[in-house]
């Protein structure tokens, strides 16, 4: 196990964690392996890996009729038991890792319902009900990124509750959301409560950058500048990386690790490499660095376990990467625009999914009642 690079990762100060979640992983002992031989340090999950869970399995059946026993009959609310249930059994797994990191890690990210993107209010109370219905410490409640969600993360830190902001694409939604993440530790202070209690990370999309830059690319004229397909992303998140190394080393959120609070940290996601044309370890190789989490899917674990190679690369050519994304924007590439438009695409794809996974959760409600019915018939 010493030369597993997925172990190694955390000599460098990274935390790897799992972005997947399945019933039959957990109940097979599955999780509990990844731990022991990879020092797995958390979970990820979002709606559209639980549409893929549940739909793509009967692991729920059993489950969804006891649901519907107690007279729960909405595809939401089952929707939610199911889930709710999930997250608790992982939380339970990596409860061990949660105590042995000083609760640094060994937690599982639960989503709230991406249909609340643009509503405030809603995701506070959705943020509250959940984490309240999981009765787990190591849990973190996913937000998106968007204006409404970057002041309901503050108003939710400031309430003590463990965040993973998530689908941020710019160093302009980094930056908002690492002030919002001080500006409810201050609120948190003010209230009395503990701010060591509290852990937030910043869930950064990687590889949908460059799927996105290099069509634009593509699309461009032979003139444009040569050699930066395959270059928007690191460069991006090395740039959000330098931005979160400011903002923590800045007095304004010294003052309050002198009481302390701890750095939210930054968590590279959609870290599998979409490309064929780039290495399949590519977007972890390139973002090890201290407090970082790299949260990636099964086959692109698999793929480091077995070649990846580690250094201290997310400092690395930072020069290199400004120069790029100069390149980029003389070229008529707005990252901005590009960043946008991602996060959208990204709302519209968890909304789609989870409006999916009700539909199957209907359907399957259905079918498992005709059978009872004809059972007892």
């Amino acid at each position: 196990m010493a030369n597993n690079p997925l172990i190694e990762l955390r000599t460098f100060g990274q935390s790897i964690w799992y972005d997947n979640i399945r019933r039959d992983l957990i109940k097979s002992g599955g999780l509990k392996k990844l731990i022991d031989e990879d020092k797995m340090r958390g979970v990820t999950s979002n709606p559209s890996i639980f549409e893929k869970a549940i739909a793509g399995s009967n692991d729920y059946d059993e489950q969804l009729m006891q649901v519907l026993s107690q007279g729960k009959q909405s595809a939401e609310e089952i929707f939610e038991e199911l889930t709710i249930k999930d997250i608790q059994m992982a939380a339970d797994v990596f409860k061990p890792v949660y105590d042995e990191s000083d609760e640094e890690d060994g937690y599982i990210s639960l989503e709230v319902s991406p249909l609340l993107s643009d509503q405030e209010e809603e995701t506070v109370q959705a943020a509250l009900d959940i984490f309240q219905r999981v009765g787990r410490p190591n849990i973190m409640i996913k937000v998106p990124a968007t204006e409404v969600g970057i002041r309901a993360h503050e108003r939710l830190i400031g309430m003590g509750i463990p965040i993973n902001m998530t689908l941020i694409f710019s160093l302009e939604t980094y930056e908002a959301v690492a002030k919002a993440y001080i500006n409810g530790l201050k609120l948190l202070n003010d209230t009395g409560q503990p701010m060591g209690k509290v852990r937030s990370v910043a869930s950064v999309f990687v590889s949908r950058v460059d799927t996105a830059v290099d069509s634009l690319i593509a699309s461009q004229t032979e003139d444009f500048p040569g050699g930066l397909s395959g270059k928007a992303a690191i460069a991006n998140a090395k740039m959000i990386y330098k931005k979160f190394k400011q903002i923590f080393e800045s007095p304004d959120f010294l003052a309050l690790k002198k009481l302390g609070a701890h750095r939210q940290r930054p968590l590279w996601g959609s870290t599998g490499t979409k490309n064929p044309d780039y290495s399949d370890v590519l977007y972890i190789e390139e973002l090890i660095g201290p407090h970082t989490v790299n949260t990636a899917p099964p086959a692109t674990i698999d793929a480091f376990r077995d070649h990846g190679k580690l250094r201290l690369s997310i400092e690395e050519n930072v020069a290199e990467a400004e120069a790029v994304l100069d390149a980029l924007k003389a070229g008529g590439i707005d990252l901005d625009a590009v960043t946008k438009d991602l996060q959208e695409a990204g709302l519209q794809a968890f909304a789609d999914s989870y409006k999916n996974v009700l539909d199957a959760i209907t359907q399957k409600k259905e079918r498992l009642l005709d059978r009872h019915r004809m059972h007892y018939s």
